[in-house]
C-alpha cells in the first residue's frame, strides 16, 4: 500500500490486493490518504481524478482484487502533513485508554475531540494515535462518534480485526449503549422509535441529518433512569448507528439531547448551563462486542464524564 509520503504529491497508481477488496473507494481513500479533508477526497472522485481500471466510479463503489486505481496529487504541499503531537493532546489520549491488547484498542474518547481530520480539522484523535503509536503498523477506526460525544470508540489494530468488527456492527451484534439527558419527562416506560433517517444540506451549506421516508431505516429505545424537574436522565440502545441517530430521534420526540446546539432547544439548553453543563450530553456508555481474535464476549464500559457527573448531581439537588 501507498504512504503518505512525497507519493502523495503526484499521481499515483495502486494496485489492489484480496485483503484490501470490499471496502468502499470513498473510505479506501480516506484511510491511504491520511489528513486530506473529505470534501477534497468526494471532490476528487466526483470529477473524475479517482479512476479505477481507467473509469468513473461513485464514491460508493467497492474495489475489488485486482483494481488499479488512480489517485490525483491530494495534498496542496508538505505544510498539510502534521509529523507532531502536543504534549496535552499526547497526555490526553495516554488517560483514555480502556484496554488494549494484540487486536483492539478501546477509548473512552473525550468531548470536543475529533475521531479524524477534515472540515477544516487539520489533527483527530486517529491522526495523533498513529504518530503517538508509530510501532504499530496498523491503526484504523472501526466507527466513529461526533465530535461532542465522550465515550467508548473501538480502534482496530489490523485488518482482520477491523473487518471482523465491522462485520458484527452490519449483523447488529454489536450492543451499543449512551447515556444522556434528555429535556422533560415521560414517566418510566421504554419508548421505541423508528424512523428512516438521511444527511441533508439546508440553505446555509450545514450539513443536517432529517426524518424522510428516503431516509435509511434507523431503530433506538430510550430507556428512563433517572427524573428531575426539568429533564430525564435516559439510557439509549442503539440497533442501527446512523449519523446523530439519537440526537435526531429525541428531539424527533420533543425530548431533545441537553446541550445540542444543532438539533436541540434553546431555553432547555441555556437552564442546563446553569447547572454546569458546558457541552453536549450525551456520552457512548457500554459496547459489548465478541473479541475479533478470541471469540470471547466483552462489556466495556466508558465511565460518566466528571463535568457530567457534577450536572447530574446538581440536578438531584433541586429536587
Amino acid at each position: 500500500m501507498a504512504s503518505n509520503d512525497k507519493k502523495s504529491y503526484s499521481v499515483q497508481f495502486v494496485d489492489i490486493s484480496a485483503a484490501q477488496a470490499g471496502q468502499r473507494i470513498d473510505n479506501f481513500l480516506l484511510t491511504l490518504e491520511k489528513g486530506v479533508p473529505k470534501s477534497r477526497i468526494y471532490r476528487a472522485i466526483r470529477k473524475g481524478e479517482v479512476r479505477v481500471n481507467k473509469g468513473r466510479i461513485k464514491q460508493t463503489y467497492k474495489i475489488q482484487a485486482g483494481d488499479t486505481i488512480r489517485i490525483p496529487p491530494l495534498h496542496t504541499s508538505e505544510k498539510t502533513k502534521i509529523d507532531t503531537v502536543s504534549d496535552r493532546f499526547r497526555q490526553q489520549i495516554n488517560d483514555c485508554v480502556l484496554l488494549e491488547d494484540d487486536a483492539l484498542l478501546v477509548l473512552n474518547k473525550p468531548s470536543g475531540v475529533a475521531v479524524h481530520a477534515g472540515s477544516g480539522i487539520v489533527q483527530g484523535l486517529i491522526e495523533a494515535l498513529r504518530i503517538i503509536r508509530a510501532d504499530l503498523p496498523y491503526l484504523e477506526l472501526v466507527h466513529r462518534l461526533d465530535r461532542d460525544t465522550s465515550g467508548c470508540l473501538l480502534i482496530a489494530k489490523s485488518r482482520d480485526a477491523l473487518l471482523n468488527m465491522q462485520q458484527q456492527m452490519k449483523n447488529h451484534e454489536i450492543d451499543k449503549r449512551y447515556l444522556t439527558l434528555l429535556r422533560g419527562s415521560w414517566g418510566s416506560e421504554e419508548r421505541l422509535i423508528e424512523q428512516p433517517l438521511m444527511k441533508n444540506s439546508v440553505s446555509s451549506g450545514e450539513r443536517m441529518v432529517i426524518i424522510t421516508p428516503e431516509g435509511k431505516y434507523s431503530k433506538t429505545v430510550f430507556k428512563p433512569l433517572e427524573s428531575f424537574a426539568q429533564a430525564q436522565l435516559t439510557e439509549v440502545i442503539l440497533y442501527t448507528g446512523r449519523t446523530h441517530q439519537i440526537r435526531v430521534h429525541s428531539a424527533f420526540m420533543g425530548t431533545p439531547v441537553a446541550g445540542d446546539d444543532k438539533y436541540g432547544q434553546r431555553n432547555f439548553n441555556r437552564d442546563m448551563k446553569k447547572f454546569g453543563l458546558k457541552r453536549m450530553f450525551l456520552h457512548a456508555w457500554k459496547l459489548g462486542i465478541r473479541h475479533p481474535s478470541t471469540k470471547q464476549e466483552l462489556r466495556l464500559e466508558a465511565p460518566l464524564p466528571t463535568q457530567l457527573e457534577n450536572v447530574i448531581t446538581k440536578l438531584r439537588d433541586q429536587t
